[in-house]
């Protein structure tokens, strides 16, 4: 993969090496600021030197920022430079890259044709790659058939990527095949494969995976009728898709919160009280004891824990659990009704 040229050794390509590593790094946990700013000091090194594949694939996380926030122009600006320095060269891993940003930037647009199509030429999605950057287009691509109405296509995607063992590759692959299964479900099988996606213990590592999941359970929740946890959903969305500055989605999280009626600065509901047990599974919870160690706590059953989380978390106002330290400070227990 690497040319000759860049196969010279020295503190320079070490130090460009963890250039892009913790650019990529940074973007896949949110912080995108960083992982933009890492990439340009790593391009000035990588010019300075010669560095020329180490250069493309810095301009690539460029790209990636660039498309989140709705530069589709310089996204695309980005990528045709290095797919016109990648593909004389033979460099198909950079080219796939290439498109996975064009991915973004036609998601960000709402062109879901476009977006299908460039994440259908980094492979065949009925066989997902289990490399990269294939394990990550699982809910790109099922994004795409389920806004062109393709949905049959969407869950063999789905399960393409079961087969592939997808599901148990990653913390993050696991969140993203996760997601694409919900999304793609039936109504009726819908709600709970939401829920289990939001649920897993690292979902939190991965805010931008994880706002597309709140969006798209909010969505589905609207239309489902059920108002108050889909602005939930669509408030946990918004809000994460703002910190990022991912503007095109949240606009589109915006969009559905007013579509449940909730008109601009609708004040947030308070903090409905816990009863005793409630609370105490909560705090326990708050620690990051997981579901089988309260229950073993508590003598009750795993399920039986999770199923009051389940129910408390609207309660709260919040849709995880590392929300639950700061939420659990605005309630109290209920009191026990007074003797008769």
């Amino acid at each position: 993969m690497i040319e000759a040229e860049q196969r010279v050794g020295g503190s320079n390509a070490v130090v460009l090496a963890g250039l892009l590593l913790l650019s990529t790094d940074s973007f896949a946990h949110g912080q995108w600021d960083d992982s933009e700013a890492l990439a340009r000091e790593g391009l000035d090194l990588a010019a300075a030197y010669g560095y020329h594949l180490i250069e493309a694939q810095l301009r690539i996380r460029q790209a990636f920022v660039a498309a989140v926030r709705g530069d589709a122009a310089a996204a695309r600006a980005l990528t045709d430079e290095v797919t016109t320095w990648a593909v004389p060269r033979g460099l198909g891993l950079t080219q796939a890259f290439a498109r996975h940003a064009r991915v973004l930037a036609a998601l960000a647009e709402g062109d879901y044709e476009e977006a299908y199509s460039q994440a259908s030429w980094i492979g065949r999605p009925e066989i997902p790659s289990t490399g990269i950057p294939g394990r990550w287009l699982v809910l790109d691509l099922v994004e795409a058939d389920v806004h062109t109405g393709r949905t049959e296509r969407a869950r063999a995607h789905v399960a393409a990527a079961r087969r592939a063992g997808l599901f148990h590759a990653s913390p993050r692959t696991e969140l993203i095949a996760a997601g694409a299964a919900a999304l793609a479900a039936p109504d009726d099988e819908a709600g709970p494969l939401f829920a289990a996606a939001l649920s897993r213990p690292e979902a939190e590592r991965w805010p931008w995976e994880q706002a597309r999941i709140h969006l798209a359970y909010g969505r589905w929740l609207r239309r489902a009728r059920d108002t108050t946890a889909a602005r939930l959903h669509l408030r946990a969305a918004a809000e994460t898709f703002e910190r990022l500055g991912a503007r095109p989605w949240a606009r589109r999280a915006h969009d559905e919160l007013r579509a449940t009626g909730l008109a601009a600065g609708t004040p947030e509901r308070r903090p409905a009280a816990l009863t005793a047990q409630e609370r105490q599974i909560a705090e326990l919870a708050a620690t990051g004891m997981t579901n089988k160690q309260i229950g073993e706590r508590l003598f009750l059953s795993h399920r039986t824990v999770g199923a009051h989380l389940h129910r408390l978390f609207p309660k709260l106002g919040i849709t995880s659990r590392a929300a639950l330290r700061d939420a659990l400070r605005a309630v109290r227990p209920q009191e026990p009704p007074p003797p008769p």
